[in-house]
């Protein structure tokens, strides 16, 4: 049966957390670079704990693609880091995936902990050892080298630094552990920045950050790549779902813990530019039975820390064969 135990978090937590920026004690606020409000989305997430929908498709098909991920690798996981975004999502569709035994499970928001504590006695059928924390991606208090696998769904694209976010995963990965992750891409919610964009063009005269930045596919590689990942991979996919109005978007990002966290946002939204956003959506984008699409890009990142075991690329110049000798051979 599934066992909470608070034991398990004393053998992987650092007595001291580090970040890649300079250490703030107790600040959430830790990258020099302060692209999002770290604080207002965990108060968000802590909204979202209250409203989530454990029937949400989009979060639990993202949440399931990312773990089919472990089916196609013959290595086992026993201990594993799960963290923050759809995390209560990845639990329930942990099904024994990975040869997972231990998991610990970390958000910035008190109150999503506390709903994953809460929901795991509906999952007594397992065999996991589960442990809760409160933490945050770019202060990640955990052990180097303590875990298996990190996992993280749909929740390092709010981090003000999402390099030294995974450079931290990697760290706190065993040699030969697995790092898995899901983002949403810069297609995403296309249709929203558009009808927003025109719609404070018309009413206010100018451009106001509504809807956060997010990273592009090529992006992805090259993060990997930096973070010191081997053997990286990346792919990508988009999910388009309807919704009735855009009011029902908005909740819905909402219930996600999606909603603009952007240090430099306006905070008031006017009625009319809200009512102007709302009409030039729908008079673009809707289809004939009147709902509206909304665009979901998700990029799936893989990568593992380096081991001897793993291939690697030989020496730039260190080939035998050449390939004019091959075309000779095979008569190409």
């Amino acid at each position: 049966m599934s066992r909470l135990n608070g034991n398990l978090l004393r053998n992987f937590m650092r007595r001291r957390s580090f970040c890649t920026a300079e250490n703030v004690d107790g600040d959430l606020q830790s990258s020099k670079v302060q692209i999002f409000d770290r604080h207002l989305k965990r108060k968000q997430r802590d909204r979202a704990a209250w409203l989530i929908n454990r029937k949400d498709s989009l979060v639990n098909t993202v949440a399931d693609n990312l773990l089919d991920r472990l089916e196609d690798v013959k290595k086992t996981f026993p201990t594993t880091l799960c963290l923050g975004g759809s995390m209560e999502a990845i639990r329930r569709s942990v099904r024994g995936r990975g040869g997972i035994e231990k998991l610990i499970m970390m958000d910035s928001s008190h109150d999503m902990v506390k709903l994953c504590k809460d929901a795991e006695k509906d999952l007594s059928s397992d065999n996991i050892e589960t442990s809760f924390l409160v933490g945050d991606e770019e202060f990640l208090p955990i052990k180097p080298s303590s875990v298996d696998l990190v996992i993280s769904c749909l929740g390092l694209h709010w981090t003000n630094d999402l390099p030294g976010a995974m450079i931290q995963s990697r760290l706190a990965l065993k040699p030969d552990g697995l790092f898995l992750a899901a983002i949403f891409g810069g297609e995403t919610l296309k249709e929203l920045r558009i009808a927003c964009t025109i719609a404070h063009m018309e009413r206010e005269g100018g451009v106001s950050p509504r809807i956060s930045p997010l990273a592009q596919v090529r992006d992805a590689g090259n993060l990997l790549t930096r973070a010191g990942f081997t053997l990286p991979g990346v792919d990508v996919d988009e999910y388009q779902v309807r919704y009735n109005s855009a009011l029902e978007l908005i909740e819905h990002l909402r219930a996600m813990g999606e909603t603009n966290a952007l240090v430099n946002r306006v905070k008031f939204l006017k009625r009319d530019t809200a009512l102007a956003t709302a009409a030039v959506y729908e008079s673009m984008f809707a289809a004939e039975d009147g709902t509206i699409p909304a665009t979901f890009q998700v990029i799936y990142m893989t990568g593992w820390r380096e081991h001897e075991s793993q291939q690697r690329a030989k020496r730039r110049g260190s080939a035998t064969v050449s390939f004019k000798d091959i075309q000779k051979e095979f008569g190409g």
